[in-house]
């Protein structure tokens, strides 16, 4: 009888034929497609296809036996890089375990399987670096770098720091712009 297990991480699940392990993002749809798939156990793990340290993923592998199949929802959640997943796809059939990718098909060894492999996770990594370069212009452009909103328009900060140099108290600066004494210290450090 065979047993079937799926481990489930943030974005990678895993399948093998005789405990079957998979490796998804914790999606519903995902997770349905890994059932589907004969999965009846679910581990999951809080990192992403970015991350070096995987601890869960690390887990599997070293559970992973000659024999097995190892399924993945995607390809491109799989490794970082199309040359670290080449890499790990290689070790894992050279370990006897079959790859088999939920959206394509088993991977194997031959030339023609290589050059796929290859295609896709050369693909997988462009478009993962092509997010990366559009979410950092897009940044660049609307100056938006991640963080809380300023409260205060330059124009008010400006304001508050001319109060400030005219020998108002900070309580006064305070009173009359709403802008806290640490905030009118920080501005004042800082000097806008």
């Amino acid at each position: 009888m065979q047993r079937k297990n799926s481990i489930e991480f943030f974005h990678i699940p895993y399948l093998n034929s005789k405990v079957s392990k998979i490796f998804c993002k914790p999606r519903k749809t995902q997770e349905k497609q890994l059932r589907e798939a004969g999965a009846t156990v679910i581990y999951k793990d809080a990192f992403t296809g970015t991350v070096t340290d995987r601890p869960e993923f690390d887990k599997l592998k070293s559970e992973l036996q000659a024999g097995d199949t190892l399924m993945v929802c995607k390809l491109d959640r799989f490794a970082r890089t199309a040359n670290e997943g080449s890499q790990l796809i290689q070790d894992l059939i050279k370990n006897g375990i079959k790859v088999h990718v939920l959206n394509m098909g088993l991977m194997d060894d031959s030339p023609t399987g290589k050059l796929i492999t290859m295609i896709l996770l050369a693909f997988a990594e462009f478009e993962r670096d092509m997010i990366v370069e559009r979410t950092q212009a897009g940044r660049v452009n609307t100056g938006n770098y991640g963080g809380r909103p300023c409260k205060y328009s330059r124009t008010q900060k400006e304001h508050a720091l001319e109060l400030l140099q005219q020998g108002y108290s900070y309580g006064k600066i305070e009173a009359l712009t709403g802008i806290s004494k640490s905030t009118l210290y920080r501005y004042k450090r800082m000097k806008i």
